[in-house]
């Protein structure tokens, strides 16, 4: 060994190259020479990701790993040594670890509880430990740890005990790590665990560090919901005494508005801030009928106290908890709303300050119930707080104010305009900056909702806005306000913005603070006056352009970084790796404010905002894959507001010297920009707006696209369905555990609502590209096909299996022979939908087989008695035409209908069309009652005989229907179909016997036969319904005192009962 390693420690690398290529020389070189020394050598000269080269994947060393444990823990460099081990283990391959359990669990069992090792290297050693379950592949190979679970927990009362919290927080950090990723493991010693878990929290004598780990490892578990759906619910009263320990720490923490701090860092310790996180954690995990019972007996108690703190914290817990609660507050809303009004006249500023937040969440939670049902009681006292002594307290009612106001228009606020209007207007003036800006911004807001109820009012506040333009010292929210101004004949739209542009804004404002006001302007001005915004894009658009492209100053920590600036609240953290980037907030909201904007502004001016689209389209393409949430949503939205102003550009000619392919190249741009984003979004929440946004924009440009850029589309789909349909399985085997209980399928609903908008968007984007290429689509249907028809499975969601049915109805739509080579295949799968549990399901598979049924005759005929026969269990259902399942009803219809139409010889016509005829009219799907009236009248218009009957039997019916859909507007039937329909009544009724007529008129409602005998007869009759009594009024100009000769006798007699029973006659005037 000594010639090998050499007496310096020359570089081992090709040495232990050349040793591990011959792995025999080298085992037996071990039993000759020191093995663990060569070990130990060779893996530290190799690293760790060579060594486990050596060790995986043919495993031709078995006995490296454990020997290098051993000397790794004996070694004296132990911490060191076993950290390498550490990093090994993640270079392995969890298989080929399996093999290593029954050696490496006795030696890890040995270090915990040795009590020579300290606890550094204990801690190190768990580390490896928990590396090496994580690792293992199966529950079962990592159930095999379990026993160790105690010798771990010992651990960390050893350190505690000792006064060691630093090596106990150490190992917190690593257990919390391991219940992120395997929440299992901790399952069969789950009391024990918790239980521990639950006393260090409680326990005062430990730091707020230690006892807060303690709190997010139990979160962590109670988070664990796709891993372990309801396992937390099985440590017995769990809610009662998380939420507890929960509140009594957030009584040390409450904000006493009374000790000076700076506004920004106002109710904004970090210590606050992660109890109130852990609340509202807490509410969304377990949900609001887990949650609310306990926490309203809980907050009850602690709201009657006389101290000011726990009434501070009960409220802080209320404002927190309120998302995941909504609906049992909404249900208790008299109850919620009484504990936080009767706290806002609470002596201590604190109590008031967490009341104004609570109400703060109420409407943000619980709208619009929260507005609609308490504002008489919460807005009035909102205006008398306003008088608050406390200034604090004096912003928090100002931001609750603008919770009123902050969606829509809410007609029940006029009754408050005036009150509001005076003490903001009053605040405005306050001279506390801070209040004055909010006053400011909220009485902008009430201005521009309300300023037809403000007469006067309304113009009291022009020249408060028009006095900051001339002071030097203004605060910078007062540019927002320049919104307001209304550009009339003596003030130009252009000079409004020159002189918010040229407004620096006070001492106390920062350069973002100024900036993102600015923005503020431009977007609310923009908004208001829409197309004359034109001018001042000159103007805004360098300022929007120069803070879109804006590189946020930003600071990569790694693992070894000091990581104190995360600390700050104004730092927007991204974790890449092992690595953290910290952001500055203000920088990344003014970029998105930009984004913002900039939508705003090309939505607002179209074909107008031309001269900016492809400058602004160049900046705005790299940010749909920035790391901001908000940059990229806002990113998304411009996108189809962009292609649409081109659009209109180029169908208006107004980009001169500009060709169409300039707009054609535009398009594919921005699909393919779309495309290449979506695959590498990771929100679900945007990735469905980043879909929606697709099909918009295949929708506006999808015939301009070549085949080349239609394959990255198809490609993605692809993606899309493979990846939302494995996101299904896991939410259904999340419902198979054993702890899945109703409440968990509640939570779980959110899930698969967005899987399903998923599914829908992705079948959307399939038929548009279907309806627009045609047969030149067909190759990539192939491919599709593949995708699709496993959606079918009985396992699959309704979603997947309506998706597929609506891609492949398209198909049969609009390539209706080329859908022929998939018949044997689709339409056994259509028709067994057809009597679907789901009413959706239903609906799409009856729509495809009426296609079947118009366009592929031959194919269909041997499945018509069949398909008739599932028609009919859809159409005499009991519940058929309940609300729920009218359109699945409306198709059936319409396919029966097609297959009257196509296939009569295939069916006995005389008792199926009859049937048809009684299923009319259908209302619902508005398509398929235009197609089917259509059909019904043409049946009519050549007097089909089996639809009339022999002798009219069946003519009052036609009569009814006909009814219906003519006074139903043009909804249920084109314009050329009604006319149709009224001419073939007014000659029928000349032929039809008085007896006929008589029963005909009963099947129409009173209402109804008036109002179609004024359509049939105009010239002679109207109706005038009143006080429900009808009123007819005769054309005296005809110069005869009854109905002339021209209507046809029975009417007239039918006409002259009804006159006499329920009407008078009134000349017209």
């Amino acid at each position: 060994m000594d010639e090998i390693l050499g007496p310096d420690s020359q570089p081992f690398t090709v040495e232990s190259s050349h040793l591990i290529e011959k792995r025999s020389e080298s085992k037996s070189m071990m039993k000759q020479k020191d093995p663990n020394s060569l070990a130990l050598k060779l893996a530290k000269s190799l690293g760790s990701d060579q060594l486990a080269a050596a060790l995986h994947p043919d495993n031709n060393w078995p006995e490296l790993l454990p020997i290098l444990y051993r000397c790794f823990s004996t070694n004296p460099h132990l911490t060191e040594n076993l950290n390498l081990f550490v990093e090994l283990i993640q270079h392995i391959d969890g298989e080929a670890l399996v093999d290593y359990i029954d050696i490496l669990h006795p030696m890890f069992l040995n270090t915990l509880n040795d009590s020579l090792v300290n606890l550094d290297v204990k801690i190190t050693a768990l580390t490896a430990m928990i590396n090496f379950i994580q690792q293992v592949g199966s529950s079962k190979d990592r159930e095999r740890f379990q026993d160790l679970l105690p010798a771990m927990m010992d651990m960390l009362n050893e350190a505690l005990e000792e006064n060691c919290e630093a090596s106990a927080q150490s190992e917190f950090e690593i257990l919390i790590e391991l219940a992120k990723n395997e929440p299992s493991f901790f399952r069969m010693q789950l009391v024990v665990v918790v239980g521990s878990m639950f006393d260090i929290a409680e326990c005062e004598s430990y730091e707020k560090k230690t006892r807060h780990l303690a709190v997010e490892f139990v979160m962590i578990l109670v988070e664990a919901r796709e891993k372990t759906p309801g396992m937390i619910k099985k440590y017995p009263l769990f809610t009662e005494k998380y939420f507890a320990i929960l509140l009594n720490l957030l009584e040390d923490e409450v904000y006493d508005p009374l000790l000076p701090d700076p506004y920004d860092k106002w109710d904004n310790k970090d210590d606050l801030v992660f109890l109130k996180m852990c609340l509202w954690r807490l509410s969304n995990a377990l949900g609001g009928k887990t949650v609310g019972p306990i926490a309203f007996e809980q907050l009850r108690a602690h709201l009657a106290d006389d101290s000011w703190q726990k009434p501070c914290a009960a409220l802080n817990a209320l404002a927190q908890i309120v998302k995941g609660c909504s609906e049992v507050m909404i249900k208790n809303m008299n109850l919620v709303v009484t504990m936080v009004l009767d706290c806002m006249g609470h002596p201590h500023p604190g109590v008031r300050f967490a009341s104004m937040e609570a109400i703060h969440e109420f409407l943000r939670f619980m709208r619009p119930h929260f507005q609609e049902q308490c504002h008489h009681q919460v807005v009035p006292a909102l205006i008398k707080a306003m008088d608050d002594d406390s200034v604090q307290v004096q912003v928090k009612v100002i931001l609750a104010v603008w919770g009123f106001l902050r969606v829509g228009t809410p007609e029940y606020l006029t009754l408050y305009i005036h009150g509001l209007h005076n003490k903001l207007l009053q605040l405005s003036s306050h001279t506390v900056a801070v209040v004055q800006e909010s006053a400011s911004t909220v009485l902008k807001l009430l201005a521009k909702h309300f300023k037809e109820c403000f007469g006067n009012n309304y113009e009291s506040i022009i020249p408060l806005l028009k006095a900051t333009l001339v002071q030097a010292n203004f605060p910078s929210k007062d540019v927002e306000m320049m919104s307001l101004f209304k550009p009339g004949s003596s003030v130009l739209p252009k000079q409004i913005m020159e002189a918010v542009m040229s407004l620096q804004g006070s001492q106390e404002d920062d350069e973002d603070t100024n900036t993102i006001s600015k923005l503020q302007a431009i977007s609310g001005f923009c908004e208001r006056i829409g197309k004359d915004f034109l001018p001042c894009t000159s103007i805004v658009m360098p300022l929007l352009f120069q803070c879109a492209q804006l590189e946020p100053d930003k600071i990569i920590l790694s693992p070894d970084s000091d990581h104190t600036c995360l600390d700050d609240n104004s730092i927007h953290r991204v974790k890449v790796g092992d690595s953290m980037i910290c952001i500055k907030k203000s920088s990344l909201k003014k970029k998105a404010l930009a984004c913002e904007v900039l939508v705003m502004v090309a939505y607002k001016l179209k074909e107008d905002f031309y001269p900016w689209i492809f400058q602004t389209a160049s900046i705005l393409f790299p940010l749909l894959k920035f790391h901001f949430n908000e940059v990229r949503i806002y990113t998304v939205q411009a996108m189809q507001h962009l292609l649409q102003s081109a659009k209109l550009a180029d169908e208006k000619g107004i980009a001169p010297g500009e060709s169409h392919s300039d707009f054609k190249q535009f398009s594919g741009s921005i699909i393919l920009n779309l495309v290449e984003a979506l695959h590498e979004e990771p929100e679900t929440k945007i990735y469905v707006l980043m879909l929606n946004t697709l099909q918009v924009c295949l929708q506006i440009c999808g015939p301009l696209l070549n085949e080349d850029q239609l394959r990255p589309i198809v490609d993605e789909i692809k993606h899309v369905i493979t990846e939302s349909s494995n996101s299904q399985r896991k939410l259904t085997e999340r419902e198979k555990t054993e702890d899945f209980d109703a409440e968990e399928a509640k939570l779980l609903r959110g899930e698969k609502h967005r899987q399903d908008q998923i599914f829908f968007l992705a079948g959307l984007i399939l038929c548009r590209l279907i309806e627009t290429f045609k047969v030149v689509f067909l190759p990539y249907f192939d491919e599709l096909s593949l995708y699709l028809i496993p959606m079918w499975g009985k396992e699959m969601t309704i979603q997947e299996k309506s998706t597929s049915l609506s891609i492949f109805d398209g198909l049969l739509k609009e390539c209706s022979e080329a859908a022929l080579k998939y018949c044997d295949v689709f339409l056994p799968l259509l028709l067994k939908a057809c009597n679907d549990e789901n009413p959706t399901v239903r609906q799409n598979a009856l729509y495809g087989l009426g296609l079947y049924a118009e366009y592929d005759g031959s194919v269909f005929k041997p499945y018509v008695r069949e398909a008739i026969s599932r028609i009919n269990v859809v159409i005499m259902h009991l519940h058929a035409r309940e609300p729920e399942n009218e359109l699945a009803y409306d198709n059936a219809v319409a396919a029966l209908g097609k297959i009257c139409q196509f296939h009569r010889e295939l069916i006995e016509s005389a008792q199926v069309i009859p049937i048809w005829l009684n299923c009319l009219p259908i209302k619902g799907d508005l398509a398929e009652a235009k197609y089917v009236h259509d059909q019904l009248c043409s049946m009519v218009e050549r007097s089909d005989r089996e639809l009339l009957g022999a002798n009219y039997e069946h003519f009052p019916k036609i009569m009814s229907i006909f009814a219906e859909v003519i006074c139903g507007g043009k909804h249920l039937a084109t314009e050329e179909t009604t006319n149709c329909m009224i001419n073939l009544l007014r000659n029928l009724l000349k032929e039809l016997p008085p007896d006929t007529l008589t029963s005909t008129w009963s099947l129409t409602l009173p209402q109804q036969e008036m109002e179609l005998k004024s359509i049939l007869f105009p010239g002679i009759l109207h109706v005038i319904h009143s006080h429900n009594k009808i009123f007819y009024v005769v054309d005296t100009d005809t110069n005869e005192s009854s109905p002339p000769s021209s209507i046809p006798s029975t009417i007239v007699k039918v006409l002259e009962e009804q006159l006499q029973k329920s009407s008078t006659i009134v000349p017209q005037m």
